[in-house]
Protein backbone atom coordinates (compact mmCIF):
# COMPACT_ATOMS: atom_id res chain seq x y z
CA UNK A 1 0.00 0.00 0.00
CA UNK A 2 1.28 3.45 -0.81
CA UNK A 3 0.46 6.90 0.48
CA UNK A 4 -0.13 9.58 -2.15
CA UNK A 5 0.20 13.13 -0.76
CA UNK A 6 -2.54 15.55 -1.79
CA UNK A 7 -1.72 18.78 -3.60
CA UNK A 8 -4.26 21.58 -3.21
CA UNK A 9 -4.84 24.07 -6.02
CA UNK A 10 -6.25 27.22 -4.45
CA UNK A 11 -7.49 28.85 -7.67
CA UNK A 12 -9.49 25.85 -8.85
CA UNK A 13 -10.50 24.50 -5.43
CA UNK A 14 -9.23 21.14 -6.59
CA UNK A 15 -7.11 18.50 -4.88
CA UNK A 16 -4.80 16.29 -6.93
CA UNK A 17 -2.49 13.32 -6.39
CA UNK A 18 0.32 11.92 -8.51
CA UNK A 19 -0.92 8.49 -9.55
CA UNK A 20 0.64 5.92 -11.89
CA UNK A 21 -1.79 7.22 -14.53
CA UNK A 22 -0.57 10.82 -14.03
CA UNK A 23 -1.79 13.76 -11.99
CA UNK A 24 -5.44 13.08 -11.15
CA UNK A 25 -8.18 14.91 -9.29
CA UNK A 26 -9.01 13.22 -6.01
CA UNK A 27 -12.66 14.25 -6.29
CA UNK A 28 -13.14 12.97 -9.85
CA UNK A 29 -10.91 9.90 -9.89
CA UNK A 30 -9.73 8.61 -6.49
CA UNK A 31 -13.26 8.63 -5.15
CA UNK A 32 -14.25 6.09 -7.81
CA UNK A 33 -11.01 4.09 -8.13
CA UNK A 34 -10.91 0.49 -6.94
CA UNK A 35 -7.41 1.04 -5.53
CA UNK A 36 -8.46 3.79 -3.10
CA UNK A 37 -8.50 2.45 0.46
CA UNK A 38 -9.07 5.70 2.31
CA UNK A 39 -7.95 9.16 3.32
CA UNK A 40 -5.11 9.87 5.74
CA UNK A 41 -5.49 12.71 8.24
CA UNK A 42 -2.32 13.06 10.25
CA UNK A 43 -1.49 9.64 11.65
CA UNK A 44 -4.99 8.22 11.22
CA UNK A 45 -6.43 6.54 8.12
CA UNK A 46 -10.17 6.73 7.42
CA UNK A 47 -11.48 3.96 5.12
CA UNK A 48 -13.14 4.91 1.84
CA UNK A 49 -16.92 5.25 2.37
CA UNK A 50 -17.52 4.17 -1.25
CA UNK A 51 -15.79 0.84 -0.67
CA UNK A 52 -18.01 0.08 2.32
CA UNK A 53 -21.20 0.81 0.34
CA UNK A 54 -19.88 -1.05 -2.72
CA UNK A 55 -19.41 -4.19 -0.60
CA UNK A 56 -23.09 -4.02 0.39
CA UNK A 57 -24.16 -3.60 -3.24
CA UNK A 58 -22.12 -6.62 -4.33
CA UNK A 59 -24.01 -8.71 -1.77
CA UNK A 60 -27.27 -7.71 -3.48
CA UNK A 61 -28.47 -4.78 -1.37
CA UNK A 62 -29.35 -1.90 -3.74
CA UNK A 63 -28.23 1.33 -2.14
CA UNK A 64 -28.23 4.32 -4.52
CA UNK A 65 -28.74 6.76 -1.66
CA UNK A 66 -25.88 5.12 0.21
CA UNK A 67 -23.54 5.74 -2.73
CA UNK A 68 -24.50 9.42 -2.79
CA UNK A 69 -23.93 9.75 0.96
CA UNK A 70 -20.59 7.93 0.63
CA UNK A 71 -19.47 10.39 -2.06
CA UNK A 72 -20.36 13.32 0.21
CA UNK A 73 -18.51 11.74 3.15
CA UNK A 74 -15.45 11.13 0.96
CA UNK A 75 -15.44 14.80 -0.10
CA UNK A 76 -15.49 15.85 3.57
CA UNK A 77 -12.59 13.53 4.36
CA UNK A 78 -10.59 14.92 1.42
CA UNK A 79 -11.26 18.49 2.53
CA UNK A 80 -9.50 17.81 5.85
CA UNK A 81 -7.11 15.06 4.71
CA UNK A 82 -3.42 15.01 3.90
CA UNK A 83 -3.04 11.97 1.63
CA UNK A 84 -4.79 9.11 -0.16
CA UNK A 85 -4.07 5.50 0.79
CA UNK A 86 -3.74 3.51 -2.44
CA UNK A 87 -3.20 -0.24 -2.86
CA UNK A 88 -1.96 0.05 -6.47
CA UNK A 89 1.43 -1.55 -5.82
CA UNK A 90 1.55 -2.97 -9.37
CA UNK A 91 1.35 0.53 -10.93
CA UNK A 92 -1.84 -0.09 -12.94
CA UNK A 93 -3.18 3.41 -12.29
CA UNK A 94 -6.81 4.48 -12.17
CA UNK A 95 -9.37 1.68 -12.55
CA UNK A 96 -13.06 2.32 -12.05
CA UNK A 97 -14.63 0.64 -9.05
CA UNK A 98 -18.00 0.43 -10.83
CA UNK A 99 -17.20 -1.58 -13.97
Amino acid sequence: MKTLPMHREEKKSDVTVECSTGILSVYRYCAYCKHCRGVRMGSRMYPSPQEQVWNKIQRGAPDDEGLMNAALQFNLLVRDGDAIECDDDAGAGYQSRYR
